[in-house]
C-alpha cells in the first residue's frame, strides 16, 4: 500500500507537466521492493484520478463546451458567438482524440509489453526532451484557442498518440506540436487538458473494466491499492494544475526539458552499468 501511494504522488506530481507520467511509474517501480513495473494497467486506472482533477477544474468550461455541443451536434441549435465557438471546440476535441483511439485500440499489445523497456523510456526521455526545447524556443507565441483549425487539432491529435510510448509525455507532445503550430504557451497548454480527457478516461476505465472482470489478479498492486493510488494522483495532480497554468504564463519550459534529458542520461547509465534491468 506504502508503495501503491508513493506512485500515486508520482503520478500525479508528473501527468500535466512535460515529463512523462508513465515514465516515471515504469522508472520508480525499478526501485520499489522486488523491482516491480507496476504495469499499463495501473497506469492507466490511476490517470482517472489525475484526469478527475482536470475535470473538476476546468468544470465551467467543460460544461460549456458540453452544452454548446450537444446543442449544435444533437439539438441542430443555430450558435453565435461565444457558444458557436465552445461547440467548435467540442468538435475540435473529438478530431484531436480519433488518431489515439485508433493507434491504441491496433497497438494495445505491443504499447502494453514491447513499449516498456527502460532503454527505450530513457532514451525516449531524452530525444523528445530535446524536441519540445526546439519547439518551445523557436516556435512561435501569436495564437490563441479560438484560431485553432481542423487541421491543427488533428495534428494535436497525432502528437498526443505518440505519447502512447511511455518517456513521450502526453503534454510534452501536445504543447511541443502546439508550439510549432505558433500558439502560446498557456493556449497550447489548455487545449492539452482538455484532449487528454477523452482518451484518458476511456483507456483508464478499459482497463478498470478488465481488472474488475479479470479472475486472475495478474496486476503487482491489488484493485483497493490502486484506488488509494488513484485518489492520491487526483489530490497531487489538482494542485499541479493551477501552480502550471500559472507558471507557464511567465516561464518557459527549460528546467523541464533539463530533467527530462538529465533523468534519460542517468537511466542509460544505470542500465548500462547493470544497476537496474531494462
Amino acid at each position: 500500500m506504502i508503495e501503491a501511494i508513493i506512485l500515486g504522488i508520482v503520478q500525479g506530481l508528473t501527468e500535466f507537466l512535460p515529463i512523462s507520467s508513465s515514465a516515471h511509474i515504469r522508472i520508480f517501480g525499478e526501485f520499489l521492493d522486488g523491482a516491480k513495473d507496476p504495469g499499463a494497467r495501473f497506469t492507466a486506472i490511476t490517470q482517472i484520478g489525475t484526469e478527475l482533477a482536470v475535470l473538476i477544474y476546468f468544470r465551467k468550461d467543460i460544461a460549456a463546451i458540453l452544452r454548446s455541443w450537444f446543442g449544435q451536434a444533437v439539438q441542430r441549435k443555430e450558435l453565435v458567438g461565444e457558444a458557436k465557438l465552445q461547440a467548435r471546440m467540442g468538435w475540435l476535441i473529438v478530431i484531436g482524440t480519433v488518431p489515439i483511439v485508433v493507434l491504441g485500440y491496433l497497438g494495445s499489445d505491443i504499447i502494453e509489453n514491447s513499449l516498456r523497456s527502460l532503454w527505450l523510456i530513457a532514451t525516449t526521455l531524452i530525444v523528445f526532451g530535446v524536441i519540445l526545447g526546439m519547439a518551445d524556443t523557436f516556435g512561435k507565441r501569436e495564437r490563441t484557442l479560438d484560431q485553432l483549425s481542423n487541421r491543427d487539432g488533428l495534428l494535436y491529435g497525432a502528437a498526443q498518440a505518440l505519447a502512447l510510448m511511455p518517456g513521450v509525455s502526453r503534454s510534452g507532445a501536445t504543447i511541443a506540436m502546439g508550439r510549432i503550430l505558433g500558439y502560446k504557451r498557456e493556449s497550447a497548454l489548455r487545449y492539452s487538458f482538455l484532449l487528454a480527457l477523452p482518451a484518458v478516461f476511456g483507456s483508464g476505465f478499459y482497463q478498470l473494466q478488465g481488472a474488475l472482470s479479470s479472475s486472475v489478479n495478474s496486476n503487482v498492486f491489488s484493485l483497493t491499492e490502486t484506488a488509494a493510488a488513484t485518489a492520491i494522483a487526483f489530490v497531487v495532480g489538482y494542485l499541479v494544475i493551477a501552480w502550471l497554468l500559472k507558471f507557464v504564463s511567465t516561464k518557459s519550459f527549460m528546467p523541464f526539458i533539463i530533467y527530462r534529458v538529465t533523468l534519460g542520461t542517468v537511466i542509460l547509465i544505470l542500465l548500462a552499468m547493470g544497476v537496474i534491468s531494462a
